[in-house]
């Protein structure tokens, strides 16, 4: 199975030690390291003080967190677990993009950092950002339910939501990598209206029947894997009807592969990741496509 490794991104906002707890299943699939970051925006600090940066603020910020980082390490170290910790200056994503990149973790884990609406529309998405610019796959984790419960199985019950594209390939293979901690997988393709708009009922209904059996060819990969799966197809908005499948099928997790598009589209048409990352009541986890070497 080999080690896997685990990035942990924490701005102590969204995502506490209880956050990383509810994912020790992973154990079972071979994740036994985890790595904190958290990352101390300049802009941040020079708030806090409403004046220019001050270097005082930045090391006062790094030993709170390394505080934090020290008993979380403890905890995990009597669960048998390696730790590593970065305390960094700097933007967000680079640092987040270039900590994972240097330890070669398969998986990190975030929170959904809010913006204004405003704020939002120029800005564009930190998680969006994050996955133009990694091939690793992001875990956009909210662990607490509209219950108050925490969600410690979010791999249990995962809905992986496919398009058929490279991305959903990928995603695919990673979850059978996972299939220690996987009951079953329900599998979705949401169709839109217009594609099942035909000049007769007949083409209508050969669409449907194309879409079923390749979702259902799918879930035969996971059977063949020892992985239970479940073919559905929906039809309209892709996020909404997510959203509507989560419900009706209990699923722990959205799964979902993406290509990441470009930072104009993501502002103006909006993004199917961002969509899910934003409304989604669930974690989801966002498998984008292999990043291709330069001169490739």
């Amino acid at each position: 199975m080999g080690m896997k490794k685990l990035l942990f991104v924490t701005q102590f906002e969204e995502l506490w030690f209880d956050a990383l707890q509810s994912l020790m299943d992973l154990r079972k699939a071979g994740f036994n390291h985890v790595v904190f970051i958290h990352v101390i925006e300049r802009n941040k600090v020079a708030m806090r003080r409403g004046k220019g940066y001050l270097k005082d603020e930045e090391v006062k910020l790094k030993e709170i967190a390394n505080v934090r980082f020290i008993d979380w390490a403890e905890a995990l170290y009597e669960q048998g677990m390696e730790v590593g910790a970065y305390m960094v200056v700097g933007d967000l994503v680079p640092k987040v993009v270039s900590v994972a990149q240097e330890e070669g973790v398969n998986l990190i884990v975030t929170g959904h950092h809010k913006r204004g609406r405003i704020e939002g529309l120029y800005a564009g998405s930190e998680t969006l950002e994050l996955l133009q610019r990694t091939s690793t796959p992001v875990l956009v984790h909210k662990y607490m339910l509209p219950s108050g419960k925490v969600n410690d199985k979010p791999f249990e019950r995962p809905l992986f939501a496919t398009d058929w594209s490279h991305a959903c390939e990928r995603a695919v293979e990673y979850l059978i990598d996972l299939k220690e901690i996987i009951q079953e997988i329900e599998v979705i393709h949401v169709a839109s209206e217009k594609s099942l708009k035909g000049s007769s009922a007949m083409e209508v209904q050969k669409t449907r029947k194309e879409s079923k059996q390749k979702l259902n060819e799918v879930c035969e990969i996971f059977r063949a894997k020892g992985i239970g799966a479940k073919a559905h197809l929906y039809v309209g908005d892709v996020a909404e009807q997510i959203n509507r499948a989560v419900h009706e099928h209990g699923a722990s997790m959205v799964v979902a592969g993406t290509t990441g598009k470009g930072p104009w589209k993501e502002r103006w048409l909006g993004s199917i990741p961002r969509k899910l990352a934003e409304q989604s009541e669930i974690p989801v986890l966002l498998i984008p496509v292999q990043i291709k070497p330069a001169g490739n």
